[in-house]
């Protein structure tokens, strides 16, 4: 039976390649697994395969596999519990890119606290989550977040423009690895504030590789409230007292993924988001 599109995309996005046997089951692991077709009858009773379809997984540099079940019950249980996000993909794209970077570098990702932000939503909308990917639960979420100033053209609360420049002021999405935490120093309505800040260190290629010279962390922010994020010089800022209990759960090891269907050069050449990436560009 030819495998359906749904099949065949979220094969891909839980790091599998799909294929069709009769008799048999399809799962495909990365390049370092064989194809085991569990058979209905014996090996011997059993006509060979007429034809297989195959769909390639992500080449990406694995060195150890995520058990493929825990990505089916993150997708399931978490897909359920969030609210509105700017695309059905959104959440499977963030999973994608967490679970392909967990695999390949399991020693740098030491907690299990995922920060994502979807910046398809306008500023005024709740659109953060901290999810705890052992537990499968929602630390926190959806919370208001900001975004870069640089990044907002002409779609009021919207951030459009998506840069890795030096003095942009804009926000870079991708992935990121969390490192340590600092006492922030920022300045708003004309007054100095402080806060507890989170250093980043970009892991998505030249979309967000400068982000530790430019400043970019996650910080507390007065100009964050419940019901609106004022824009900052491109980090994804929340409210202070959120950030006093956050920053400390995902520092040090965690990840962060900024998200936005808007910017379809960095869907299909974010090293870790991969084909799904590609196929969410091509679509809109």
């Amino acid at each position: 039976m030819r495998p359906s599109t749904y099949t065949l995309l979220l094969g891909t996005v839980l790091g599998l390649s799909s294929c069709s046997l009769p008799g048999g089951t399809w799962s495909t692991y990365y390049s370092q697994q064989r194809l085991h077709p569990r058979p209905s009858a014996p090996a011997e009773s059993r006509a060979a395969p007429r034809s297989l379809t195959i769909l390639e997984a992500p080449r990406l540099p694995v060195t150890t596999t995520v058990q493929v079940p825990h990505r089916v019950a993150a997708l399931q249980r978490l897909e359920r519990q969030v609210g509105r996000l700017s695309h059905p993909s959104a959440l499977h794209v963030a999973f994608e890119a967490y679970w392909n970077f967990r695999s390949a570098h399991p020693e740098q990702v030491r907690n299990p606290y995922f920060y994502f932000v979807d910046y398809g939503l306008e500023s005024d909308e709740p659109r953060g989550y901290v999810f705890d990917m052992d537990a499968l639960t929602i630390v926190e979420g959806p919370f208001t977040v900001a975004h870069g100033r640089g990044s907002e053209e002409g779609m009021r609360g919207i951030p459009t423009r998506f840069t890795n420049i030096m003095d942009s002021a804009a926000s870079s999405l991708g992935l990121y690895l969390t490192q340590e935490t600092y006492r922030f120093v920022g300045t708003s309505a004309g007054r100095r504030y402080h806060s507890i800040g989170l250093r980043l260190h970009g892991v998505s290629g030249s979309f967000n590789s400068a982000a530790r010279k430019r400043g970019i962390v996650v910080h507390g922010a007065p100009y964050v409230t419940p019901t609106k994020a004022g824009r900052s010089e491109g980090c994804p800022a929340m409210e202070m007292d959120r950030a006093e209990r956050l920053i400390p759960l995902i520092a040090n090891g965690g990840l962060v993924f900024l998200f936005s269907p808007r910017d379809a050069s960095w869907m299909r050449n974010d090293p870790w988001v991969s084909g799904t990436g590609s196929r969410l560009a091509a679509a809109e």
